[in-house]
């Protein structure tokens, strides 16, 4: 004897209407930029390693640390809309510097 779960569970992507097939390329998309922007996250706090070198000028200095934490910040944004609403182990994950972190949705009047 087999027994099936109410239809009412299971899950409603096993249905063929075009809804739920968007709703499933939709979801693929949101994963896809997540995946981006955290390349883009490594990348710029790959860039951060040249801070610790002492021929670093300051102005050099506050556009890394600028440029990461714009970076860092669609990067949560991103989270955000997939429904990660905690950041905390994606700080951990990354290595997220603390300075990076204090610079976050601070708007820069451009020169």
């Amino acid at each position: 004897m087999t027994v099936r779960p109410p239809q009412s569970l299971s899950p409603s992507f096993t249905k063929d209407s075009g809804l739920n097939l968007l709703e499933y390329e939709l979801m693929s998309e949101r994963a896809d930029a997540l995946g981006r922007h955290g390349l883009k996250v490594e990348k710029a706090i790959a860039a951060l390693s040249v801070l610790e070198d002492a021929s670093t000028t300051p102005e050099r200095r506050e556009q890394l640390l600028d440029d990461a934490a714009d970076v860092v910040w669609a990067f949560f944004i991103q989270r955000e809309i997939c429904g990660l609403r905690s950041n905390r182990d994606a700080v951990q994950r990354y290595g997220i510097p603390k300075e990076v972190m204090a610079r976050l949705g601070i708007i820069r009047r451009k020169p």
